[in-house]
């Protein structure tokens, strides 16, 4: 005979689970204490926000549930954002919520939340465990849900009696999911579109890739000659400096990549959905005829023909797709060019105001960097230096949210770290960005996560800024930040703190904070001005007038 909270444990260690991320609350203290005695290591967060974006992030990495718990109401509420990263994004995920005593449901008992309502359209399935001899049941159910066919998060909630009930239940073995594969008429199909093309195009993005995927992808792309983009944050699935490589296909787009998208007259999606960031506002493609021939290869079968209509769409994952896939002979000459352009959109930033030359740093650290490190980052205008200077080189490189969420980059940065201690893992952070779960750096620290966190400092939510200059000039209004001293915000937090004015002062200044064994910020002071690569704040602004 066990006990719910308990069983629960047990339950997750059949599945394999190694690590959790938890804010503590008194409504799970029965799991908590099951967690005491179990070979899982649990990670303790200021915030449940941080919690969730790192569960998040480790289920991107895995390929397999990232677990977070949390306690009920404003705990539960504060893990929606990662929750949303997990939908958006496409990535397993389980978090498990703290609940009320069933015997006062109903009765808007202190800090209840009918979570079947609250992440009802935004988790995959969201569902109350009322009998602790079903938790085998649910939680096998919530694996197999969050990792087939479009990947995304899972809601629990767990009421607090309910986990100190007895049961004799036994823990499920551990999910498999199934993979979806084309079907050999298919694949003829498409052989026959890619012979008949002149100007074909793929844009990789999505999840449920591996390793052996994007093998396969470039040797598909090689043997056809087809140039490749990669989607809005998913960099990683093609090498940068591979002679089909044409770019990145997301915010701030190469002009010549888009025209190049635009004017393919055979456009092949696999695992990408080509939602808004990556279709430029969906401007690149008819809807819901594309204007021109369309190959749609995904792992959820919802999302084949969801917003285009496609002239072969393939249901299966990216794997299970381009290990048959047919291979072409090479040699037509179709992509010439397309790599070209990338280089010439990305080897060298322009000049922007200031002391400090974010391009220049972008450069010195896609040269220093060793290949299989590990870039995180939020959301923000500084993110566009990543985008287009840095050259990711291999799969499991990049831990991004195609969601635009602020804050995602240190969470994930901590993550990733536990994950992979053996390899660097650097953090990308605004000032809002950052201070949106700053406070997790003590998380790092606690844990001896040693992650490097970049803060780029203008003193503003440059995004919006921006966005204001060119709709409102001239009127600035909400977006302006006075900053702490983010290096010294390191040193109390018991990490390595360095500060960058000039841009010579950064290689030295990294160099010491990865010497240094501890969790790290630089804090990189930019000019306003320098709000983009290609414009400052005063032409934006200027040119609305």
């Amino acid at each position: 005979m066990s006990y719910g909270g308990q069983l629960l444990v047990d339950c997750l260690r059949a599945q394999g689970v190694e690590r959790i991320f938890c804010v503590p609350g008194e409504s799970y203290l029965a799991v908590l204490n099951a967690l005491h005695d179990a070979a899982i290591e649990t990670v303790i967060c200021r915030q449940e926000g941080g919690a969730a974006m790192m569960a998040e992030a480790d289920g991107k990495l895995t390929g397999r549930p990232g677990i977070a718990f949390v306690t009920r109401g404003p705990g539960a509420t504060n893990a929606s954002s990662g929750v949303h990263v997990a939908q958006q994004d496409s990535t397993p995920m389980i978090l498990f919520v703290g609940q009320i005593g069933r015997d006062m449901v109903g009765r808007d008992a202190f800090q209840e939340v009918d979570y079947r309502r609250f992440y009802g359209v935004m988790a995959k399935w969201a569902e109350e465990i009322h009998h602790a001899d079903r938790i085998p049941e649910m939680v096998s159910h919530a694996f197999h849900v969050a990792m087939s066919g479009r990947p995304g998060p899972v809601v629990l909630a767990l009421p607090e009696d309910m986990l100190r009930d007895a049961c004799t239940a036994a823990p499920a073995a551990p999910v498999t999911v199934a993979e979806p594969a084309p079907a050999p008429a298919d694949l003829e199909r498409l052989a026959s579109l890619l012979r008949a093309a002149e100007r074909p195009f793929a844009v990789v993005g999505g999840s449920r890739w591996s390793e052996a995927a994007v093998a396969d992808l470039h040797a598909f792309a090689e043997s056809w000659d087809l140039p490749v983009g990669c989607s809005f944050r998913r960099q990683m699935l093609f090498d940068h400096l591979h002679a089909h490589y044409a770019g990145d296909v997301g915010l701030g787009i190469n002009p010549a990549l888009a025209a190049r998208i635009k004017a393919a007259d055979l456009l092949l999606l696999i695992g990408a959905r080509f939602s808004e960031n990556p279709s430029q506002g969906y401007s690149l493609l008819g809807i819901p005829e594309p204007g021109k021939k369309l190959v749609h290869v995904h792992p959820g079968a919802e999302e084949l023909g969801r917003i285009y209509r496609p002239e072969l769409a393939i249901n299966a994952t990216p794997g299970t797709f381009l290990a048959a896939a047919p291979r072409g002979d090479g040699g037509a000459a179709r992509g010439s060019g397309a790599h070209a352009e990338y280089l010439e959109w990305s080897e060298v930033a322009p000049a922007t105001p200031g002391a400090v030359q974010m391009g220049e740093i972008m450069a010195w650290l896609r040269d220093h960097l060793p290949a299989d490190a590990i870039i995180t980052n939020g959301a923000g205008n500084y993110c566009t230096w990543i985008h287009r200077f840095y050259r990711f080189r291999r799969y499991g490189t990049q831990v991004a949210p195609t969601s635009g969420s602020m804050g995602y980059g240190l969470p994930a940065a901590i993550a990733a770290r536990l994950r992979y201690p053996g390899r660097k893992v650097v953090c990308f952070a605004g000032d809002g960005c950052f201070q949106m779960t700053g406070q997790e750096f003590a998380s790092a620290v606690q844990y001896g996560a040693a992650v490097i966190v970049i803060v780029v400092d203008n003193g503003m939510y440059g995004t919006i800024r921006m966005h204001q200059e060119r709709e409102y000039p001239g009127r600035v209004s909400a977006t302006g930040l006075r900053n702490p001293d983010f290096a010294m915000l390191a040193r109390a937090c018991g990490g390595h703190g360095e500060t960058v004015t000039a841009t010579d002062q950064f290689p030295g200044a990294f160099i010491r904070a990865a010497e240094s064994g501890l969790p790290a910020i630089v804090h990189v002071l930019i000019d306003p001005e320098a709000i983009t690569p290609g414009k400052t704040l005063a032409q934006i602004r200027d040119a609305t007038r």
